[in-house]
């Protein structure tokens, strides 16, 4: 964890182009005054993190990556002033790419001109990492430098909802959810452009890990017996996801809770993902998590109450003992499971250690297989008697 002085994150504020010039100059200047030139970045890792329960999210410590010109170092920052320049030319015109579409583009100028022949990439990983420095350099979004991933930001259902999207060319489209039927909105990874507007009353959302699970909830007519917003989330929620559950804690001011898989991985990857960010995006946490959304289940208790299937975690197996020796490391290293505030996730994720053992969302489903409507029912139930964490 660590231990220094926390730094704010800001919000979309920032001169990007003019941030981006100014460290070209110095390292144009450092070049003509016969000086190493020398960029730092935002260390994004677990040792620089810092989690504050007032906050809500995982926040960058002091630490930084330093990289200076040396002949180890040459490629790296060349390649950096490169995908630099790509990237400003986009945000000139309007034009927005994702990361593999960068990566080609980065091919074609190597392709058609020699010069550009030393900066060649293997595969996309290698361009991935120099986007990557380039936004903890500046502590932007990537999103900010037009470079969107192809993920949207989770299916979306509810009879209760306007959602107001505000496009490029500054006109504006509306969507009423409540004429969708089952078909799911998706919102476009780009939260700082939708306004929601409840339309009449809403009591809750619920956060799925599962998609499937999500649609078969709807389909079965959740929505239209409850005033809700129902979100299938697809596993580790990715940027668009965090950004779209943390738009609609923050305008909706709804109460939201997260149904999921009682297992290690989900504690550690999905849920605390989605609620306190990660270390990997320290700069972007901010704006890509929803540190209200609460723990609604699968719970220990209910695996007790309901006598629910559980399968064993066995340390034999590579991938279930990585899992559980990552429990044990996150739960003596991670600050946000470390938090008192955060004391009773903790005490799961203890539980699944001590216990090993797992038990899937969907087991809910075998308590009263006749009933279709039961896991709707059991999800109201728990929310009514605060049975979540």
């Amino acid at each position: 964890m660590a231990k220094q002085k926390m730094i704010r994150v800001r919000k979309l504020t920032k001169n990007i182009p003019k941030m981006a010039m100014d460290v070209c100059d110095k390292m144009l200047s450092d070049l003509e005054h016969a000086r190493r030139p020398v960029v730092e970045a935002v260390k994004c890792s677990l040792d620089n993190s810092f989690y504050d329960a007032k906050t809500g999210y995982l926040t960058p410590g002091e630490k930084k990556v330093r990289s200076e010109l040396n002949v180890s170092s040459v490629q790296k920052l060349a390649r950096t002033v490169f995908m630099l320049n790509i990237l400003l030319k986009n945000m000139k015109v309007g034009s927005v790419n994702t990361k593999r579409e960068l990566y080609y583009i980065a091919k074609g100028f190597m392709k058609s001109d020699a010069f550009y022949k030393p900066l060649d990439f293997e595969d996309q990983p290698e361009s991935d990492s120099v986007i990557e420095f380039i936004c903890d350099m500046l502590e932007v979004y990537r999103e900010e430098l037009n470079c969107f991933a192809g993920d949207r930001g989770g299916q979306t259902y509810s009879q209760n909802l306007v959602v107001t999207e505000t496009l490029s060319d500054g006109t504006n489209a509306v969507v009423d959810l409540s004429t969708l039927g089952t078909t799911p909105f998706q919102p476009k990874n780009k939260p700082q452009q939708f306004k929601l507007k409840k339309k009449g009353k809403l009591d809750f959302c619920v956060v799925m890990e599962s998609e499937g699970t999500a649609n078969t909830l709807v389909a079965n007519g959740m929505t239209k017996r409850h005033n809700c917003i129902v979100i299938g989330a697809g596993g580790v929620p990715s940027n668009g996801v965090r950004g779209w559950c943390k738009t609609i804690q923050e305008q909706l001011k709804v109460p939201m809770y997260f149904y999921g898989d009682l297992d290690a991985y989900t504690m550690q990857n999905i849920y605390r993902t989605l609620k306190a960010g990660s270390a990997a995006s320290l700069v972007r946490n901010s704006d890509f998590s929803a540190p209200q959304v609460r723990f609604l289940g699968v719970l220990p208790e209910d695996v007790k109450e309901y006598d629910l299937l559980c399968y064993p975690v066995g340390e034999k197996d590579a991938a279930e003992a990585r899992s559980l020796k990552k429990a044990k490391d996150v739960l003596a290293n991670d600050p946000f499971f470390k938090d008192k505030k955060n004391k009773d996730l903790a005490a799961i994720l203890k539980w699944l250690v001590k216990e090993k053992k797992r038990c899937e969302q969907q087991s809910v489903f075998s308590v009263d297989p006749s009933n279709p409507r039961f896991m709707e029912e059991f999800i109201v139930k728990k929310i009514k008697k605060g049975s979540y964490v």
